[in-house]
């Protein structure tokens, strides 16, 4: 999984209290899929199907309610700068957590010294969570930096944190002030307002050239995941899945989905105008469904 940027998505656009507190709002909007299918369904003999029209709404809604969750554990990179190369460890750390400390009032950070090339900044949110960049945040993060100056490596731990009031198994992080900078997110969990389903995100990747790690307005996903149910496991892959802050779905890009029973559901999302957009669906060889969205 890729995270791209781009300019003033840092501290200063926390906003606190102006995000949902909860996934309603995103599976209304998720929710009309299905009817909007039917008004915009191709004529001819190779359409797919209302039946397969439903299977791929459902889908649809675990994918995005997925990545949803991934997302809000990818935040806690942006709470926290980059480490800057060349910097002693721990300076770093103490002038970041004060600047946190500072913008997003909600959340508490202290350092703390793990061994003699390691700190760790351990931020704790308040018992009803707060909203940070459009995802409700709560319980307690632990961020572990490890080298410094010529290779740091950092990891968030973000078992004991919740995203809109789901519990995460969930560590992500990167490396830099290497020949390769890059990002990895080991996210697990259920799938909001889907019982009986879970989901698996493991992704290890480099960044791409000329765009800093974290920081920016857009979250940029590649790579593999898995989606879990009663009928078995779905495989996963994202291409260039793009979602700007405080939006539900994404702007462009694709999700590949491999089913559990041998079908494959191409979605290629699109973007239309502002927060309008719409999303191309394709099952198998069948012709393909346009369906417009609300992100």
């Amino acid at each position: 999984m890729t995270v791209a940027d781009g300019p003033g998505y840092g501290l200063p656009r926390w906003r606190g209290g102006s995000a949902p507190s909860s996934l309603e709002p995103f599976m209304r909007r998720i929710a009309c899929l299905a009817a909007a299918a039917l008004a915009t369904s191709a004529c001819g003999d190779n359409v797919p199907s209302q039946e397969e029209i439903d299977d791929a709404k459902a889908r649809v809604e675990r994918v995005a309610a997925s990545t949803h969750l991934v997302r809000g554990a990818l935040e806690m990179l942006g709470l926290m700068p980059v480490y800057s190369c060349g910097e002693p460890r721990r300076s770093f750390l103490n002038h970041a957590v004060e600047g946190l400390s500072s913008t997003v009032a909600c959340a508490t950070a202290t350092v703390q010294a793990v061994d003699d090339v390691t700190d760790s900044v351990v931020v704790t949110f308040p018992a009803g969570g707060c909203d940070v960049h459009g995802v409700r945040l709560s319980g307690r993060a632990v961020l572990e930096y490890r080298g410094g100056e010529d290779l740091m490596e950092m990891h968030a731990d973000l078992r004991e944190m919740a995203v809109d009031g789901q519990m995460l198994q969930a560590k992500v992080g990167y490396g830099t002030c290497a020949d390769e900078t890059r990002l990895f997110a080991d996210v697990e969990g259920q799938v909001p307002g889907r019982a009986e389903h879970s989901f698996h995100i493991n992704s290890r990747v480099g960044k791409r050239d000329g765009l800093p790690i974290i920081g920016g307005t857009t979250l940029l996903f590649d790579g593999p995941g898995e989606l879990t149910g009663p009928s078995g496991t779905d495989r996963i892959t994202f291409t260039s899945l793009v979602y700007e802050v405080g939006n539900y779905l994404p702007k462009e890009g694709t999700a590949l989905v491999e089913t559990a029973d041998g079908h494959r559901l191409n979605l290629a999302f699109q973007p239309v105008l502002w927060r309008v957009g719409k999303v191309e669906v394709t099952v198998d060889d069948k012709d393909p469904v346009t369906v417009p969205v609300v992100r």
